[in-house]
């Protein structure tokens, strides 16, 4: 009989499920989007309940898809969300407030202050993070500080904290299990990647009660079982990793040097540095890539805020499509002799500005600019902002003195390899690929955040084999090589950057 994998795969707008055979090839699966609340400007909620439902749900509706029966199933893998950041009561289950979700700024302020006060070297050192809103720790605060009682139950040990990974596992172990993996812990501003533990200092930084903090496991470990009454038998949870890490291990990216990018409700660009960690002079993230056997391997990361959820605003903002597949048609059908620029700073800009003031910009715009003309500049503006991430990598691992090997070195026109929804987007891709002057790789199997999931539930259930010969299995789908001459990129990255200065100037 084959054995099979569930993947949890639960992301900022919906959560999936999806069962892989042990052939990695996808059996069955069920989407269902979730609730994007909006209370002020540049907030952003989810609803806990909501967010495990649709994760049950959509797990079932995956094994029945795939015509099988919960008992067929060896193990299951969790990806998420991550730096959202969860509070519940211990003792009800009950969450406290939203999720605040990683989109959210209501903690610029606070942010500004911290490093104004010269906290952020120091907190870089231990995180390789930078002191934005995007991570949990002042989320986590932001809860503790303005909802009612919170903080005197957090220190007498009656709340508990977590990420998605974390609020999922505690739900399906019936409040049995309260732990994480080490890279969404690495995401928190709380957990030291140097020592791989959570860290005093920050804690005291943050002001967050340890107690109310997870166990931290490898990505591969066993996390309890699923309480018999959600799928009708005890399943083993073997496999946990933040979407953008499992993703790198779905893409078998596991040598220095391999990079991909995932694009979903944003953009990820991820390098893989090894057992070094490279400090970035260009303001981009290091990071645990991955944890197994104890073995650490860490990553260079760009973080841009709005990939997907660009063409969700085409569709539900503007009202200017009804569903993404229309936009490569409208691109096509654009004016080339328009250069309109979106700069989407909806919710602040990530890599490498880190602005969480920065607005949103719409510029270049002429009378006979129209939809078609508004819709290219927003895939445009996902390709732009990677090649802005690449320059940054680029730089960075060709300044590195840390002794990283010559394998970085020699891999400076490494190739990218890209998942998530956008990648569907021919044009979307060509135009990465002409503006990049790089190779873009899409695997055959797409769904690579949640087979990244899966191979760690799988690996350690020894269905699948290690690193090596599961990066055999990598397939090629479709390469996208670069069409386009040196003077024009040029001259369109010239307007690129542009467009963002003026953005953040505008909110200086």
């Amino acid at each position: 009989m084959a054995n099979y994998i569930l993947a949890i795969d639960q992301g900022t707008t919906s959560s999936r499920g999806i069962v892989f055979d042990d052939k990695y090839q996808n059996c069955g699966s069920h989407q269902q989007e979730i609730e994007q609340i909006f209370p002020q400007s540049a907030w952003v909620e989810h609803k806990p309940d909501e967010i495990y439902n649709t994760c049950v749900e959509t797990a079932r509706d995956a094994i029945k898809a795939a015509n099988l029966n919960p008992t067929d199933i060896v193990a299951i893998g969790i990806t998420n969300q991550r730096e959202t950041t969860i509070v519940w009561d211990k003792k009800s289950g009950n969450p406290i407030y939203n999720a605040i979700v990683w989109q959210d700024r209501r903690t610029a302020e606070y942010c500004k202050s911290l490093k104004n006060a010269g906290h952020e070297t120091s907190v870089s050192e231990k995180t390789g993070l930078l002191l934005d809103p995007y991570f949990s720790a002042t989320k986590l605060k932001w809860i503790l500080d303005n909802i009612a009682g919170a903080r005197e139950k957090a220190n007498k040990g009656e709340l508990l904290f977590g990420t998605v990974d974390c609020w999922l596992l505690w739900k399906l172990t019936h409040g049995k299990v309260h732990a994480t993996d080490a890279t969404n812990a690495s995401r928190t501003l709380l957990f030291n990647i140097n020592s791989q533990q959570w860290d005093e200092e920050l804690l005291a930084l943050f002001d967050i009660p340890k107690i109310m903090l997870p166990e931290v496991f490898d990505c591969a470990a066993d996390f309890g079982k699923t309480d018999p009454s959600v799928f009708g038998n005890a399943i083993p949870i073997y496999g946990i990793a933040g979407d953008q890490h499992a993703a790198t291990l779905g893409q078998a990216c596991f040598k220095p040097g391999m990079l991909k990018s995932t694009y979903g409700t944003g953009c990820f660009a991820m390098l893989n540095t090894g057992s070094v960690k490279v400090e970035s002079k260009n303001r981009l993230l290091t990071t645990t890539a991955y944890r197994l056997n104890g073995k650490t391997s860490y990553a260079l990361e760009g973080s841009i805020f709005m990939a997907g959820a660009s063409v969700q605003w085409l569709r539900d903002g503007l009202g200017i499509i009804k569903s993404a597949e229309e936009c490569d048609a409208m691109a096509l059908a654009a004016d080339d002799e328009q250069e309109v620029y979106l700069v989407p700073a909806f919710t602040g800009i990530g890599a490498p500005h880190w602005d969480a003031d920065a607005r949103g910009l719409l510029c270049g715009l002429s009378r006979a600019s129209g939809p078609n003309e508004i819709v290219r500049a927003t895939l445009e503006s996902v390709c732009y902002q990677t090649a802005d991430l690449l320059k940054a990598m680029q730089d960075d691992w060709n300044n590195c003195d840390s002794g990283i090997s010559n394998e970085i070195s020699e891999r400076q026109n490494t190739i990218l390899r890209v998942d998530g929804g956008m990648t569907n987007s021919a044009w979307t891709m060509q135009f990465l690929a002409d503006i990049l002057n790089a190779p873009v790789d899409r695997p055959s199997v797409l769904e690579t955040t949640a087979l990244g999931a899966a191979w760690l539930a799988g690996y350690y259930a020894s269905v699948w084999d290690d690193e090596e010969h599961f990066a055999k299995s990598w397939k090629l789908e479709k390469q996208f090589s670069a069409d386009m001459n040196d003077e024009l990129r040029q001259t369109k990255l010239r307007g690129w950057k542009k467009a963002v200065s003026r953005t953040l100037n505008s909110s200086s």
